[in-house]
């Protein structure tokens, strides 16, 4: 359990929080790409208790400012883009993407009062069909080499999520790895082919498909490490007295999370504060072997959101779908296939903002626990100057955040810590699009 004041550091994310300013200093998804029309690329965010929008600049690149105008208020998420940037549809003000105001219609022409007026302003880039924001001070870091950054367009698929919960909710649940033996189980048998897969392909050597395997295997051995970017967690099912299921998720702090998805195919998850008590996960999907139907993925995704706020259908206000008569014959949860939909009953159902201070942790929540420490730590650390996980101070230190590895395999009991990463190496050398970190990451893995 956690004591109310802690708690209420590792929730709180509005400006001025000690919480708010670190994740500040990290790049932040904004918005996908595909949110954003070429007939008007305009759109009102919210992240971290601060109204923006987000428009496209004449030289294809992105501006983030505040939502409303510095002379009445007025919402500028309506405004027209027009002569290089955002124009108010009340009086005509128009701004930068620096939030520097450059016109002001109405006043008098010899005015330089447009000089003094600047309103907020955040740089913005765009990574694999997601718009990143930095809302820190000073200058923004360089974006790490991971592979969600380092892979081709081709290989990728971005998707995003509402859940009407706290933040850090939805990263534990990402990084729990004891929880996919019970709520991504089924009663009956997995029908699934397409999304859930990394829970219905066969795990190779077995026979039998992840959600049966981690079913059977209900205790695994949870082991955690810390690593530059974060944590890597561990999760290890004996299923005979010679071989282990290793599985190999990991945090990237502050607010993300690594997952292998099935045979050659891995997600990285953050989960970014819209309040205090919503956010939105945004993912990017990368295939190492194959490029990606990116059209088909949207298909299957939009068929269980509404427009234009990615809302699932299945939410708090229909019990997220509950059907007795699935629960008895089918799923364990007995609310459909899609696995983002049990784990957003399962951070949902907690509250707007968990009450820590009544929970009763255990050893299988060592990844969560840990966590914890090292966000307490880093919020201290921060305050104070120092350095924290995953924010590299500059190109060189980018550069060595790789990965991170997610690894789901079948290795021997004796050997499983250098099978893992034999085969992760064999994967990333085999891969069509291996960025030459990536071929580093392979050499040192196999040399390991």
């Amino acid at each position: 359990m956690l004591k109310q004041e802690d708690n209420e550091r590792l929730t709180r994310t509005g400006p001025g929080t000690p919480l708010g300013k670190m994740m500040r200093a990290y790049w932040q998804p904004a918005a996908l790409v595909s949110e954003m029309p070429e007939d008007r690329p305009v759109k009102a965010v919210r992240l971290m208790g601060e109204d923006l929008v987000l428009f496209k600049r004449p030289d294809g690149g992105w501006g983030l400012v505040s939502r409303f105008c510095a002379h009445r208020g007025v919402d500028l998420s309506f405004g027209r883009l027009e002569d290089g940037g955002l124009r108010c549809l009340y009086h005509g003000w128009l701004y930068g993407a620096d939030g520097q105001c450059l016109e002001q219609p109405a006043e008098p022409e010899h005015s330089r009062f447009a000089e003094r007026v600047r309103i907020a302003s955040y740089p913005c880039e765009e990574r694999n069909g997601i718009i990143f924001a930095y809302l820190g001070a000073g200058d923004p870091p360089p974006f790490p080499a991971y592979d969600c950054f380092t892979a081709p367009d081709e290989y990728t698929f971005a998707f995003k999520g509402l859940w009407e919960c706290n933040w850090l909710q939805g990263l534990e649940g990402g990084i729990d790895p004891s929880h996919v033996s019970f709520l991504h189980r089924f009663v009956g048998e997995d029908p699934r082919e397409v999304y859930g897969q990394q829970f219905s392909e066969e795990v190779e050597g077995t026979g039998k498909k992840l959600s049966k395997l981690v079913g059977e295997s209900y205790r695994p051995d949870i082991e955690v490490e810390q690593t530059e970017y974060g944590l890597r967690v561990f999760a290890l099912r004996d299923l005979t007295e010679e071989i282990k299921h290793v599985r190999i998720t990991n945090l990237v702090f502050p607010n993300a999370f690594v997952v292998p998805f099935g045979n050659n195919k891995v997600f990285i998850q953050w989960h970014v504060p819209i309040d205090d008590e919503n956010h939105y996960w945004y993912m990017i999907f990368y295939d190492f072997q194959d490029e990606t139907d990116k059209e088909t993925l949207l298909a299957q995704r939009l068929e269980g959101v509404t427009l234009p706020d990615y809302r699932p259908i299945r939410n708090r206000s229909n019990n997220w779908g509950f059907d007795p008569a699935e629960q008895r014959d089918l799923t364990y949860t007995g609310m459909g296939l899609d696995i983002n939909v049990h784990d957003q009953w399962a951070v949902e159902s907690m509250g707007p903002i968990q009450d820590r201070t009544q929970e009763r942790l255990g050893v299988s929540d060592r990844a969560v626990t840990a966590n914890r420490r090292m966000l307490l730590r880093a919020i201290e650390a921060f305050e104070a100057g120092n350095t924290v996980p995953g924010l590299p101070v500059d190109g060189a230190t980018a550069a060595a955040l790789r990965g991170p590895l997610a690894v789901d395999t079948i290795a021997p009991a004796d050997d499983w810590e250098q099978h893992w990463r034999k085969r992760e190496a064999e994967r990333r050398n085999a891969s069509p699009w291996a960025s030459e970190s990536s071929s580093d990451d392979a050499q040192d893995l196999a040399d390991a």
